[in-house]
């Protein structure tokens, strides 16, 4: 099923544990989650502080993993994230929120949160984000997963940026028209 995301949403690469981030704010979050996580595969949500990652918490989300991880539902949603794409989406399931973008869009999100919480590893995905019909944008996230027993993952924390250069030429390109 992973090998058939980039299939469903063409433009879209993924990277599983990637070594070099570009992006200031995923090199940082990924850093602190290697960071609580010590010797253990990966954090618990408790080991998790909003006060330490504060500069970044727009960008975060939280999604429980639902039994056999065959969905996720949003617990928390950064105010950043709200700002470009799925707003008032709290307490909602990947497939709730997604299925308005097609089945490709939400077979590949789940697929990267699957992957992120059965395997025990961070999921890089990144592209253009016209699957979100976002077309003039560039997206670059994370999905890392969280236990409580330290055995199985029960929750992912996602980050999800946009590409703001571009964002903002295109802002000014629309507002010289």
């Amino acid at each position: 099923m992973w090998g058939l995301m980039a299939a469903r949403l063409s433009g879209i690469q993924n990277e599983i544990d990637p070594l070099n981030l570009e992006n200031p704010v995923l090199a940082s979050l990924k850093t602190y989650w290697h960071a609580k996580r010590g010797t253990r595969a990966m954090p618990a949500r408790a080991d998790i502080n909003p006060a330490e990652m504060k500069e970044h918490l727009g960008w975060v989300m939280l999604l429980d993993a639902l039994p056999g991880f065959l969905d996720f539902r949003y617990r928390v949603i950064g105010t950043r994230v709200t700002q470009y794409f799925i707003s008032e989406s709290t307490g909602k399931t990947v497939t709730e929120v997604f299925e308005p973008y097609g089945e490709a869009a939400v077979k590949g999100v789940q697929a990267v949160y699957r992957k992120a919480a059965r395997d025990k590893t961070i999921v890089r995905s990144y592209g253009g984000a016209g699957w979100l019909g976002r077309s003039f944008l560039d997206f670059d996230a994370l999905a890392m997963p969280l236990s409580d027993d330290g055995e199985t993952a029960n929750m992912v924390m996602s980050v999800f940026t946009f590409d703001f250069a571009h964002l903002s030429e295109t802002r000014e390109t629309t507002s010289l028209s």
